[in-house]
């Protein structure tokens, strides 16, 4: 019996197009999210000053989180049957945020960083709104976590900058 039925990509519930909106969001944060973790490495090793033991410590810190939510990020997309971005020119295409220089003063290292939270969680929002519109309640739970954390860096560098 020959069948001229049409198959149809179903993964998790969501059909290829659902599926690939999905990806191509998480995708462009993870090229956000590594340019930001390369950036953050850079202020870990390249600090100096005054500052310099609780920034040390605190890049440290972030790009550790980084690292984290980067590898649930890309294993996100591979739930979906799908291949996260993992070549660093891919990432430097992609993402809206942008490597710097080695020889910043602590604070400018500091302002770059709230400016990339600032991107990051502009993309956590709009890619949380994507799927929680195509009812991807899994990947809009783990972004609403990630969102807070950012938010939370971010209130707490501001604080910092105060003199």
């Amino acid at each position: 019996m020959i069948t001229t039925e049409k198959r149809v990509f179903k993964k998790l519930g969501f059909n290829e197009n659902e599926s690939e909106k999905i990806v191509d969001s998480l995708n462009k944060l993870l090229a956000n999210y590594h340019v930001h973790f390369q950036k953050l490495r850079n202020f870990h090793w390249n600090v100096t000053g005054g500052d310099f033991f609780d920034l040390h410590e605190k890049f440290e810190e972030l790009y550790t989180e980084s690292f984290e939510n980067i590898d649930l990020i890309a294993e996100r997309v591979r739930v979906f049957g799908m291949t996260p971005l993992s070549l660093m020119k891919d990432y430097l295409k992609a993402a809206e945020i942008e490597e710097v220089g080695t020889d910043l003063a602590s604070d400018k290292m500091v302002l770059e960083v709230l400016k990339d939270f600032e991107i990051l969680a502009e993309n956590m929002n709009e890619c949380a709104s994507k799927v929680a519109d195509l009812g991807d309640t899994a990947t809009e739970d783990m972004l609403i976590g990630m969102i807070k954390s950012i938010e939370q860096h971010h209130w707490m560098l501001t604080s910092f900058l105060k003199k």
